[in-house]
């Protein structure tokens, strides 16, 4: 790795839920108060930066993600002046921010959306979203067939008998990128907050944005081919190639501003090739690589997924972004200890955990995947609590769920709630020091009570702990020439063992057969997800060799 290569190419970044990571003020949810008092935390954790999900105005619809204005931070979270005290001290810490931007729609909240609902059909203010006349004699069916990602369908109609297009809730409508206004208004957002010292942005449902302009029918959906290489559907309204003139113009913007300012795209593409078209030199920075998180514990999935997602990254000059949780999906441990599915599911699918949950299992594969993410070519985002090894609360009350998709699915999808409980910090009761002493509010989502075992206090100073070894994963990563951004070379190993090298002498192994495996020649045991014995890797368990 070249010491004058974008600190981006490497960077280890850390996701910040922000309603859920630390509470400041004690009302229960997360705040700047509270990420700013854990700034030293994340520097000794040895993160390079921090991406922060929506902290605008907003009327929580979606937690932040329906965004009534963008040039203000939701009171729930704090103030402007208090994110630009956060961005100065985190840069004091060595941190970059990177917030979240949300351009695919606004709050139907957004002065710009009340506006078009006071208009009227046919305004001028409707131009900038998606106002359709229904079909059918009467105009009662919707424009046509789509359907929110959040269940139900994706058009709303108004009393005047417009229907408005709202791929998430209805009270996110979608914006018309064809319209000259929505691309000026984001790229003034964009220069505001770079004004104010962010060091990039993470672009939420960067595959939307363009729609077809003749809104038709949805294609026939296609099943799952075992075995066969997945086909770009021409779709109308995902990864359409005219977005990529969106962030042709967002990279100029970026580059206006010193000190290697950049994006990462929430891009789900139907294939390396097409999510390699959103990192080209003129375009984003970088694209988490949902394909690794989608694979199964199969050592020919994951090979596959890393040599693909490489060739076609490399082609286009772009580094690749490997990710293993987040906010949208169940937390890998949890993953990881189910049965292994036949296939991968496929982007836009939602993860369906399915078997009896071997906890035990699913921490060990976890351990072993930390070890293998953070040792391939490129950079990593790590998703809060993911380095205390917490699992996803598969039984909170139905009463406490929160997230749209559980009222839009008719209490038949549970949502992402599971994958979003405050973290813990401390003590042996909830809240777990997520809020200061002495306060009395609840979490804004119940933490169970096993949730002590897993604080930040409990984990700290025990080696055998999954803090630790993040710890000491990401401080070997940035002291070993080896890893970050470049390449690899994978070497012989025994049926479902990965075995990779990194110049200038190191070695990844991953053992994901039933059965302990050999190690090669080496002249250290830099680290590994358990214990070593005998030069053997026990099922399950992954190591950093000098060699």
């Amino acid at each position: 790795m070249s010491p004058t290569a974008p600190w981006w190419r490497s960077a280890v970044i850390y996701q910040v839920y922000i309603r859920s990571f630390a509470d400041g003020n004690g009302d229960g949810v997360g705040d700047i108060a509270g990420l700013r008092s854990r700034l030293p935390y994340l520097k000794s954790l040895g993160v390079d930066a921090i991406w922060i999900n929506p902290w605008y105005k907003s009327p929580m619809a979606d937690h932040g993600y329906d965004v009534a204005d963008f040039r203000e931070i939701d009171p729930l979270f704090g103030s402007v002046a208090e994110a630009e005290r956060l961005i100065e001290e985190a840069h004091e810490h060595g941190i970059r921010v990177i917030p979240d931007i949300v351009p695919n729609h606004t709050s139907d909240r957004h002065a710009w959306f009340r506006a078009a609902l006071a208009a009227g059909p046919g305004s001028p203010e409707r131009e900038r979203y998606v106002f359709r006349p229904g079909r059918g004699p009467d105009g009662a069916e919707p424009p046509n067939d789509w359907v929110s990602c959040f269940g139900g369908p994706a058009w709303t109609r108004l009393p005047d008998g417009d229907w408005y297009l709202h791929l998430f809730a209805p009270e996110q409508p979608d914006l018309n990128w064809q319209h000259p206004d929505v691309g000026a208004e984001f790229e003034s957002v964009l220069r505001f907050w770079f004004g104010r010292g962010v060091d990039g942005f993470r672009i939420d449902v960067a595959h939307g944005l363009i729609k077809h302009p003749e809104l038709p029918d949805l294609p026939p959906r296609r099943a799952p081919e075992d075995g066969q290489p997945v086909r770009h559907t021409d779709h109308p309204h995902w990864d359409r190639d005219e977005v990529h003139a969106v962030y042709r113009a967002w990279r100029k913007v970026a580059d206006e501003f010193p000190g290697d300012r950049c994006f990462v795209a929430e891009a789900w593409a139907d294939t390396p090739e097409r999510l390699a078209a959103y990192v080209r030199r003129d375009g984003l920075h970088t694209a988490f690589n949902f394909d690794f998180l989608m694979a199964t514990w199969d050592p020919k999935d994951l090979r596959t997924v890393i040599d693909d997602s490489l060739a076609m990254l490399g082609s286009v000059g772009a580094p690749a972004t490997w990710v293993l949780s987040n906010h949208d999906v169940v937390r890998h441990p949890s993953r990881y200890g189910r049965p292994s599915p036949t296939r991968r599911w496929v982007a836009n699918e939602t993860y369906r955990p399915e078997g009896p949950l071997d906890l035990a299992l699913g921490t060990r594969r976890a351990r072993a995947a930390a070890l293998l993410m953070l040792a391939l070519p490129g950079g990593a985002y790590v998703y809060q609590g993911e380095e205390l090894g917490l699992p996803e609360v598969e039984d909170l009350p139905e009463s406490v769920l929160q997230d749209p998709v559980w009222e839009r699915s008719g209490h038949t999808e549970r949502g992402r709630d599971g994958c979003r409980v405050p973290i813990p910090w401390s003590g042996r009761s909830a809240p777990y020091g997520f809020s200061p002493d002495g306060t009395n509010a609840e979490p804004w989502l119940p933490q169970p009570s096993r949730w002590a075992e897993y604080s930040v206090a409990a984990q700290s100073g025990d080696p055998a702990s999954m803090l630790e070894l993040y710890r000491a994963a990401l401080r070997l990563r940035r002291a070993h020439p080896a890893l970050g951004d470049g390449t690899l070379t994978w070497l012989d190993a025994p049926e479902r063992v990965l075995a990779f090298r990194r110049e200038p002498g190191f070695v990844c192994v991953v053992n994901l057969s039933p059965e302990a495996c050999a190690l090669p020649d080496h002249t250290a045991v830099l680290l590994a997800s358990g214990p070593v014995e005998g030069g053997t890797l026990a099922p399950d368990q992954a190591v950093w060799l000098a060699v």
